[in-house]
């Protein structure tokens, strides 16, 4: 009995040596001029350094006031003149421009409420997921 498992034994060793041998690895081939890993690095692939350019900043206290600094974005002309408040439309005024509200802060009878509810139960979803084990 013994040596019917020292048989077995050796075929498959021989069959395992034979399915080594006949593998077949690709790896990377080295670049032409140098092998892989070595010791010689090329620096200033990301091309060439750009100089951080500085915006000038407008300190002319009338023009700060009556135009919109920064609004024209081509060579020629002049920035946006503001108007008087009577020509801007009312619903302006009134919009929110503070930190973003709360749903209970929020009206549910408008389509903003019903939208964060919405993006808040996909947020809450999408953790939920994370969280599970495969």
């Amino acid at each position: 009995m013994t040596t019917l498992f020292a048989i077995n034994l050796s075929n498959l060793l021989r069959r395992c040596s034979i399915v080594q041998t006949t593998a077949i690895r690709n790896y990377a081939t080295p670049k032409p001029g140098g092998a892989l890993g070595s010791k010689k690095k090329k620096l200033g692939k990301l091309g060439p350094v750009v100089e951080k350019k500085e915006i000038p900043v407008e300190t002319d206290v009338n023009k700060l006031v009556n135009y919109v600094c920064g609004s024209n974005v081509l060579k020629t002309g002049q920035d946006v003149k503001l108007k008087p408040d009577s020509e801007y439309p009312e619903w302006l005024w009134t919009m929110h421009v503070g930190r973003p509200l709360t749903l209970e802060e929020m009206d549910p009878d408008t389509k903003a409420y019903w939208r964060k509810l919405r993006r808040m139960a996909l947020q809450r979803n999408n953790k939920l997921a994370k969280l599970k084990k495969f």
